[in-house]
């Protein structure tokens, strides 16, 4: 059974303390409570960056790394979103991470079916990239699974080689029509 999880957005306090790694003020800020995971070092990083992201374009938050929430366990188990609004030509890049704890019982996949969703709804996002190290089988199976295909690699500061896979963003919802019929 999929997981019924949504994207949770947080405001500038949110990642600010996130970033600091301070898990309470984190909570105080956030609609619903987070996870040590979320505060911990290896987030701490997107958070902060998301925090001066939000702080130079404040509508940008609504787009942006927010919380993968289990709306039946009521448990936050991980992050999950858009680098940015969608660019001039309508390009979103979906980032997203599960906690290890939660890993292997399809958050990944409801995680990147919501964030499909919103691409697919919003006339603005035309192509939906995604991008993923070259020894990441598990996400680069998932994105295979949904339509992106490879179209390079580029060399990110923080995470290496990675390999740049897109898709039509409406491709999401012909392939959930067709599944309806």
């Amino acid at each position: 059974m999929t997981p019924d999880v949504r994207i949770v957005h947080l405001t500038g306090p949110a990642f600010q303390a996130l970033a600091r790694g301070d898990l309470a003020a984190a909570d105080a800020a956030s609609p619903v409570p987070l996870s040590a995971f979320l505060a911990g070092p290896e987030c701490q990083g997107v958070w902060a960056y998301r925090a001066r992201q939000c702080e130079a374009d404040p509508d940008s938050a609504g787009w942006v790394t927010g919380v993968i929430w289990d709306e039946r366990n009521q448990v936050a188990v991980g992050r999950a979103g858009f680098h940015a609004p969608p660019d001039a030509a309508g390009l979103v890049e979906i980032g997203y991470a599960v906690e290890p704890a939660h890993r292997r019982q399809g958050y990944a996949r409801a995680a990147l079916e919501a964030l499909l969703q919103r691409a697919c709804d919003d006339p603005g996002v035309k192509t939906v990239r995604v991008c993923i190290a070259p020894d990441n089988i598990a996400s680069y199976s998932l994105a295979a699974h949904y339509g992106f295909v490879k179209v390079g690699e580029q060399w990110d500061e923080q995470d290496g080689r990675e390999i740049v896979y897109e898709m039509p963003a409406d491709r999401f919802g012909q392939a959930r029509k067709a599944g309806d019929r």
